[in-house]
């Protein structure tokens, strides 16, 4: 199975720095995602490249927990995330210029994600795999939207 992504962006009038701190900050994600209605370090003194957290997630009435690992931590460039055992990136892109920052937002359907859903949902893979990519195209220009509204207003 090919992986499968989805990216959008968004022009955020603050610095590139102001926007790093406010995406880095994972326990605030629970402010500007749809799905994941928060996340905890789960060493909350280990931080950066290696660090883990558990995002708490729901949609169509159904929750459920992942376990995220930083996969890079550029302040001020790019922040990012596997989710479980390589199965979702998520990542955000900063490029910084004269009145702001732009900020990109990527989501990656990786070949152990995909792997791991025909695993689990047998027949309804297909199914549940498309399901996934519409959620995440959905629910990001909505959680860059809200990112951007946060970063303005401080």
């Amino acid at each position: 199975m090919q992986q499968r992504t989805h990216s959008d962006s968004v022009t955020v009038h603050a610095s590139a720095q102001a926007v790093y701190e406010l995406i880095s900050d994972i326990g605030r994600t629970g402010e500007w995602s749809p799905t994941c209605v928060g996340c905890e370090w789960d060493d909350p003194d280990r931080r950066g490249v290696g660090a883990t957290f558990t995002g708490y997630n729901e949609a169509s009435s159904r929750s459920w927990q992942t376990t995220s690992t930083i996969i890079v931590a550029d302040p001020g460039v790019r922040f990012g995330w596997e989710v479980g055992d390589g199965f979702v990136r998520w990542s955000y892109d900063l490029r910084a210029f004269e009145n702001g920052t732009e900020l990109t937002e990527t989501w990656t359907f990786l070949p152990a994600g995909l792997e791991h859903f025909a695993n689990q949902y047998g027949d309804q893979a297909a199914t549940a795999i498309e399901t996934r990519t519409q959620r995440a195209a959905h629910d990001i220009p909505q959680t860059l939207a809200r990112i951007k509204q946060i970063a303005e207003a401080t």
